[in-house]
């Protein structure tokens, strides 16, 4: 049995600070140790509950924040960008769940380092109307290939804007925010216990979930952070300006959404 994980930083238990999730600082040293802790809690509960195989995808900024030598060495791990399908590249239509850990909410809302994608570009994404968190995109592509997302794991405000997207994944809380750059957070250890309690729980009680189908043929709506970067999507041949900083696409599915997404996201390093 193959549990799939997609592993971000914003959501770990003591990140709390842009400088955390950027490379080249005493910070971000201690976050992706933190990170990678979590990431084995994550994968310990996969195998206490029964997986064979666990693939693990490094999904935060450059993709290399996991540390391979501190990681379970009974997972595999994908590293660095681009790649397919970025946050979930490896998943494929044989896992039998996914988890997300260390996520957040989505941009505009109220939760520690809440954005969607790229905080710079994207002030909100939106799939058939549905406002997209990481979580609610990626989760979507997973269900386009018949696999559920099992668990989810950060604080408080990803728990409110995903729980009722993913009925009956595990969903462990490891902090409550207090606002963008600050939040009360379980110890390491604790967070860590509860991500492998969870993980086990949810790999176990896989049954009770149901993959996450945003529908084909899919409309893509994005609110740019600026009129300039809407002028810069609006180069893609298939946009339609819809408003003065929103530009929308007509993907066809997830995938394709997805695709367009992670361009703009890149395009927009133009205008940095």
């Amino acid at each position: 049995m193959k549990i799939f994980i997609s592993a971000d930083i914003e959501g770990v238990a003591g990140v709390i600070s842009p400088q955390q999730g950027q490379p080249g600082n005493g910070e971000y040293e201690r976050a992706r140790r933190l990170m990678t802790e979590e990431v084995n809690s994550a994968i310990h509960g996969a195998f206490d509950g029964g997986a064979t195989h666990v693939l693990v995808n490094d999904s935060h900024g450059p993709m290399v924040n996991l540390i391979p030598e501190l990681l379970d060495a009974r997972a595999e791990l994908i590293l660095g960008r681009p790649k397919p399908m970025n946050m979930f590249c490896g998943l494929e239509a044989d896992f039998a769940g996914v988890f997300c850990t260390g996520y957040h909410s989505g941009a505009g809302q109220h939760g520690v380092l809440s954005h969607t994608v790229n905080g710079f570009a994207f002030a909100a994404i939106r799939v058939n109307g549905i406002d997209c968190a990481e979580a609610t995109l990626y989760g979507a592509y997973a269900g386009s290939l018949g696999v559920s997302v099992l668990l989810l794991t950060g604080d408080d405000r990803m728990k409110a804007q995903c729980a009722p997207i993913f009925p009956g994944a595990r969903i462990a809380t490891v902090k409550h925010a207090l606002g963008h750059r600050a939040a009360r957070a379980l110890s390491p250890e604790a967070a860590r216990n509860l991500i492998r309690t969870e993980a086990e729980t949810a790999v176990r009680e896989r049954g009770k979930c149901k993959p996450f189908v945003i529908a084909p043929p899919c409309r893509l709506e994005v609110d740019l952070t600026s009129v300039a970067l809407a002028d810069l999507a609006m180069v893609i041949p298939p946009a339609e300006r819809i408003g003065p900083k929103s530009v929308a696409f007509p993907p066809g599915d997830v995938a394709a959404a997805i695709g367009w997404v992670n361009t703009i996201s890149a395009m927009s390093a133009a205008l940095r």
